[in-house]
C-alpha cells in the first residue's frame, strides 16, 4: 500500500511497518533532521505522568516513546497494530508491556488510563474519530488525552518547502536509508493530506474532550493537541462518521 488516498485496511498498514521495523527510529531521526527527539520531549511533558499511573501509548512502535514515559515511574502500555514494530519493541524495551491491537478497537475496559497518548499515528487510521471515541473511552474521568502529530505550517513559505519536501527530498532519503522506501512515500502523502490543526481540534471536542487546545512545534511542521475528559465522566456525544 503506497497511496494514502487509500481505505486504511489495518492489515495493509500493519504489514507496511513491519517491514520498515528495524531501521524505524534511525530513519525518523534522520528525516527530521533530529526533530524527533524534540518533539519526544514536548509530548512526554505534556503527557505529565506520575508515578502509579497507568499510560497508554498507542501506534507505539518500537517503544522509544514509551520508555521515555516511563522513567517517570508510571506504568506504560504499548499498543501497535504492527507485529514487526512489536517484535521489535520487546526485544529493545523487555521493561514495557507491548500489545498489538487496532486503535479502533482498543483491547481494554471502560475508565482504565490516567492519560492515553498517540505520536504520528492518529492519520495512518482508517477511522481516527473512532479512535478517538476509544481513547475517550479507555481513559478514567479526568483523564489526560495527548496527540503529536504531523500538521500544517501556517506561514505561507514554509508551507510550500515543506510540501516541496515531502515530495522530493522525503523519498529520496528514505531510499538510502529506509529498507522500504515505499512505505515512506505513502508516509508522505499521509502528512499531505491529513487535515489542519483546527479541524483536529474540532474531531477531539467531537469525542467528548473538553480544555482542547493545541500548540505548534517546529513553525507548526508538527502540532501538540490535548484534551480531558470530563471529571464526571459524563456522556460521550455522538460523533459524525469518518470521511
Amino acid at each position: 500500500m503506497t497511496k494514502a488516498d487509500m481505505n486504511k485496511q489495518p492489515n495493509e498498514v500493519a504489514s507496511m511497518f513491519d517491514g520498515v521495523a528495524a531501521h524505524y527510529d534511525v530513519t525518523n531521526d534522520i528525516l527530521s533532521a533530529g526533530n524527533a527527539k524534540l518533539w519526544r520531549i514536548a509530548t512526554v511533558k505534556a503527557i505529565d505522568a506520575k508515578p502509579g499511573e497507568r499510560v497508554l501509548d498507542i501506534a507505539a512502535g518500537t517503544g522509544t516513546s514509551s520508555a521515555a514515559i516511563a522513567k517517570s515511574g508510571a506504568e506504560v502500555v504499548a499498543l501497535d497494530f504492527s507485529a514487526g514494530m512489536v517484535e521489535v519493541g520487546r526485544k529493545r524495551q523487555p521493561a514495557i508491556e507491548f500489545i498489538v491491537g487496532d486503535a479502533e478497537k482498543l483491547p481494554f475496559g471502560d475508565d482504565e488510563f490516567d492519560a492515553v497518548t498517540i505520536s504520528f499515528g492518529l492519520r495512518n487510521v482508517n477511522k481516527p474519530k473512532t479512535a478517538l471515541a476509544e481513547m475517550f473511552r479507555v481513559l478514567k474521568p479526568g483523564g489526560r488525552l495527548v496527540i503529536c502529530e504531523f500538521s500544517t505550517p501556517p506561514m505561507a513559505g514554509l508551507r510550500f518547502g515543506y510540501q516541496a519536501y515531502l515530495k522530493h527530498v522525503l523519498p529520496a532519503i528514505s531510499k538510502i536509508t529506509s529498507s522500504n522506501s515505499p512505505a515512506y512515500s505513502y508516509l508522505a502523502e499521509s502528512i499531505e493530506k491529513w487535515p489542519e490543526q483546527q479541524v483536529l481540534s474540532q474531531w477531539i471536542r467531537g469525542a467528548g474532550f473538553t480544555r482542547v487546545a493545541h500548540r505548534n512545534l517546529t513553525a507548526g511542521i508538527v502540532a501538540l493537541h490535548r484534551g480531558r475528559k470530563p471529571a464526571s465522566g459524563g456522556r460521550r456525544p455522538s460523533s459524525a462518521p469518518d470521511a
